[in-house]
Order: C-alpha cells, then structure tokens, then sequence
C-alpha cells in the first residue's frame, strides 16, 4: 500500500522588492516666504531653465523639496529645501518617486542650489542653511535678494563656491547702479539682479536665455515666413 506524503515540498516565494523611501513634503510656506515663486515660478524662469539645458531625463531643475544625504534620515540629520536646485547628470525618475533628492541615491550632491530672500527666513539663507549646504557638499549656493538693499541677505546677489569643504565668495560685477552680476561656473551662466528682478544670461552672447516671449516671437516669425512662401508659390503657380 502507497502511504501518501503529507510533507509537501516547499515553495520558495518570490522575493518582493523594498518599497522605495519617500521623503516626506515640506511645510506649507508662509505667506511672508512667498518671493521664491514670485522670481522663479511666476516669471518662468524655472521653465526658462529647463528649456535651456534640455536632456530632461539627466538634468534636474526642481524646488522645494527635500535634499538629504541617505533614506530614513535620523532626527538630526540635515535636510533642507531650497527655492531652486540644478543638478546634471541624474536620475530626476528616481527623485520624483522619493520625493525628494538623495544624495547616496543619485550619487552626488545637487550642482546648484538658490535660495530667493525673505523677511522670515533670509537670515537662515546666510546662516544654518550656508552651513547645510556646505556639510552636503553642494558646490554652488546662490543668494538673490530682491531689495535695493539687501536687507534680508546682507547682499543683492551673491554666490559662493565650495572649496576644501568652505564656500569662497564668487565675484560680483557692479554693472550699473541697479544691474549686478557674477558667473556660475557649474551653469555657466550669468546670473543678474537686474532693478530687482531674478535673469540669467549667457556669457557667449550676452543675452537672457530664452524666455517664453522669445519662444512665442520665433513662432509668430516662422508662421510668418510660412505665408510669404505660400503667397509666394501662389503667385507663382498663377501669374
């Protein structure tokens, strides 16, 4: 008689994959914080940046939401968000599924990073924020200050590089009373406080990369040529 086998064999189960960490979202801002959106957001000027270094599945152009140095960062750790960040040759898949930049997972720190002044925080942008961003080893923090005076930052603009793990300040030309500007080598781009306003120009022409007014006057002008040709082979075509 066959004794059946009530042991049956086991069946290896197949591994599931982690669940990817998702930083968590930053704090509503406050009214008063409001002069990030008002220079890169209401301008376009994020969109202006984006157009103009292209390769969207390796260049990030993002804001406002965490950069942190591993996942499941611990209490203490650092972990800010700027008003803009830059960063090239990355992943920006993986930082929208983390809702956020790390830094072991795209295995460098951001490129860029600017922070917009404001009455509540500018004194946070020159301070913890300047050390921050230095201990994350970002090398290029900028500093835009729309007042004629620098109230909030001490300076209008203002740019720093990291070297041996310090910022050192990048120059800042004086190009009329109310036009300054300094060059960031990582973009290279100009970047202007121009009668208050945020712009970025490039140093081979001299001129603001392009904007969405640009972008609508190249196709007014080619919508036009394409009329004078088609007048142009009607006349022919009919003489």
């Amino acid at each position: 008689m066959t004794t059946a086998n009530t042991q049956t064999d086991a069946v290896p189960k197949t591994a599931q994959p982690s669940p990817r960490y998702r930083l968590p979202d930053p704090p509503e801002p406050h009214p008063d914080d409001m002069t990030s959106a008002k220079h890169l957001a209401l301008t376009g000027n994020a969109h202006h940046l984006i157009h103009h270094f292209g390769n969207p599945g390796t260049t990030l152009v993002a804001a406002e939401r965490y950069i942190v140095l591993a996942p499941h960062p611990g209490r203490d750790a650092i972990r800010r968000s700027p008003d803009l960040l830059i960063a090239f040759n990355v992943d920006p898949q993986a930082y929208e599924e983390s809702n956020g930049y790390i830094i072991s997972e795209q295995s460098k720190p951001p490129d860029f990073v600017l922070e917009v002044a404001s009455p509540r925080t500018g004194h946070i942008d020159v301070g913890a924020k300047r050390d921050d961003y230095a201990a994350l080893g970002i090398p290029e923090y900028w500093r835009f200050d729309e007042t004629e005076t620098g109230r909030y930052h001490g300076a209008r603009l203002a740019g720093e590089r990291l070297e041996n793990g310090q910022y050192a300040p990048i120059p800042i030309d004086e190009l009329d009373d109310d036009v300054l500007q300094g060059y960031s080598p990582v973009l290279n781009l100009h970047l202007r406080w121009e009668r208050g306003r945020l712009g970025w120009h490039d140093p081979a022409t001299g001129r603001h990369i392009l904007t969405y007014e640009d972008q609508r006057n190249r196709a007014d002008h080619a919508e036009d040529r394409v009329r004078a040709l088609e007048a142009e082979l009607n006349r022919l075509r009919n003489p």
